[in-house]
């Protein structure tokens, strides 16, 4: 940890290093979007602090330790593994990946299980076409259809050289030519539902092998450019799970001279002439600052940060409709059990019906973790299982009082292993359980709206958000963070970090190559 430390920083460039070494950057958050914000900073020469409110950097992507086990809270695959990619080079850049990084070694995306059938998404894209054939020869049609437009979403790749409204002609010319037969992926799955797409598959089964993974509500390209991400290796898993992957990112920061201030939340800025002069803490404490790089949760920074009068129009319309942009997140437990049952699998059962939160279920998302040694131990491995929670379902916890929400989780533990053990007898008195979440967990971690692990989805037919990260009346703000853009995530919080750098580069009328 480097709490409060200083050091002596090496820089290129002495124009830089004069013009900004008297410049405070201060970053709100510490989560992925504020190491990336204070990684670059430090690059482009500015003095910068990340005020983080926990004892640890990481923010959605953590992970924590219960009984010995390791539970891991993110990366379920990265995206921008692949090198060449734009993507892979700001992962490099930030430390969180090198060139010697070992990944999580995968030969499928998920599974899903109906009626004592087994359909899979497999690595192999040529192997998935061939079994969902033999599963379902009535639907061939559609499955090469579904395996072409997969192919042309390999092409969907994060850009990642420069904020979008920094391109010029150029840059629109080079993206058109890279990704050419994607438009026609989003003429004909950008404006229907996976719900509705499943529809188009006779087989019961493949039906809930398209609904299975993301929720019914997404538009249905997100599937296909999610499981192209893994087919194409830009989506792998590196060996040590989310939190060891935020720790390198938070050494490349302090190695550069970064300071980083945990245990500290912020409670207001200080504005003057449409700049925020200083951060006011919650104890407190009063932070000068030339720039603000505010990397958390958006409804916190206009709601008590900021104001709500700086809150983006489009932002604000984004909240006030809530069916066209809902949030997702998720009922969470982990348990360890037997080493070597479905090792490394995701795999979706059809369980009894199950209420949680506001909701009644009957598939089940449940992954085991024994591909990696950090899940490990005494013969076991962490298996966990999630269940969606929607914008009801945290109103539903919300409205609990303490002691019927620990009830709440104690009987749903107790249910799901009910249900796992019906699905794998085998683990019948053999579960040890480790702990359990739900979406307040995430709204007290990371003040998270309504709980939500990810940003706004983006419906079919509903205009993509994406907010620019200069606010208008302050003219030293530059938002980060995965809430500037739905669906969020680990690409747009990293890119956004490295975003909000060369906006303010290039409000200083510098050059924005870093």
């Amino acid at each position: 940890m480097c709490e409060n430390m200083q050091s002596n920083v090496k820089m290129k460039g002495r124009k830089a290093m004069k013009k900004n070494s008297n410049k405070r950057l201060v970053i709100i958050g510490g989560g992925i979007a504020g190491l990336t914000a204070g990684i670059y900073g430090k690059k482009a020469g500015f003095d910068t602090v990340i005020i983080e409110k926990n004892a640890v950097p990481g923010g959605e992507c953590m992970g924590w330790n219960r009984k010995g086990f390791h539970i891991d809270n993110c990366i379920h695959w990265l995206t921008g593994t692949k090198k060449g990619t734009e993507l892979y080079d700001v992962w490099k850049t930030v430390g969180a990946l090198s060139d010697d990084t070992e990944y999580v070694p995968m030969d499928a995306f998920y599974s899903s299980r109906y009626e004592g059938q087994e359909a899979t998404l497999w690595v192999d894209l040529e192997r998935t076409e061939r079994e969902l054939v033999a599963i379902s020869p009535e639907d061939e049609e559609e499955i090469r259809k579904f395996i072409k437009a997969v192919e042309y979403s390999k092409q969907c790749l994060v850009p990642a050289h420069k904020p979008m409204e920094m391109w010029g002609i150029s840059d629109y010319i080079k993206m058109g030519s890279s990704m050419k037969d994607f438009p026609k992926v989003m003429k004909e799955y950008g404006k229907i539902s996976l719900e509705e797409y499943a529809k188009r598959f006779r087989s019961p089964l493949l039906q809930k092998l398209m609904c299975d993974y993301l929720p019914k509500e997404y538009a249905t390209y997100a599937l296909l450019v999610s499981y192209a991400t893994v087919v194409d290796g830009n989506g792998d898993i590196p060996v040590g799970a989310s939190l060891q992957m935020v720790l390198r990112m938070e050494k490349k920061y302090c190695d550069l001279g970064g300071q980083i201030w945990y245990n500290k939340s912020v409670d207001k800025v200080q504005v003057d002439r449409k700049k925020v002069t200083s951060i006011v803490l919650e104890d407190g404490e009063n932070v000068p600052c030339d720039y603000v790089v505010p990397a958390i949760d958006t409804y916190t920074l206009f709601n008590r940060i900021l104001g709500r009068e700086y809150m983006p129009k489009e932002l604000a319309r984004v909240y006030e409709d809530e069916k066209a942009y809902p949030t997702t997140s998720g009922f969470q437990a982990a348990f360890a059990v037997e080493d070597g049952i479905d090792v490394g699998r995701t795999i979706f059962l059809e369980i009894e019906p199950l209420r949680c939160g506001n909701t009644t279920i009957s598939r089940m998302f449940v992954k085991f973790y024994g591909y990696d040694d950090i899940f490990r131990a005494d013969g076991k491995q962490v298996m966990q299982i999630s269940i969606l929670q929607r914008d009801r379902d945290y109103e539903s916890w919300k409205a609990m009082t303490d002691e019927e929400y620990r009830a709440e989780k104690e009987k749903l533990v107790r249910e799901i292993q009910r249900r796992l053990v019906s699905e794998y007898p085998e683990l019948a008195g053999k579960m040890e359980f480790l702990d359990a979440w739900t979406p307040l967990t995430y709204e007290r971690y990371c003040n998270a709206y309504h709980g939500s692990y990810m940003s706004f989805v983006t419906t079919p037919g509903v205009k993509q958000f994406r907010m620019k990260g200069k606010l208008k009346g302050l003219d030293n703000v530059f938002v980060a963070g995965q809430w500037t853009m739905g669906t969020g995530g680990l690409p747009v919080a990293v890119t956004s970090g490295k975003f909000a750098i060369q906006r303010i580069l290039k409000s200083q009328k510098r050059s924005i190559e870093i």
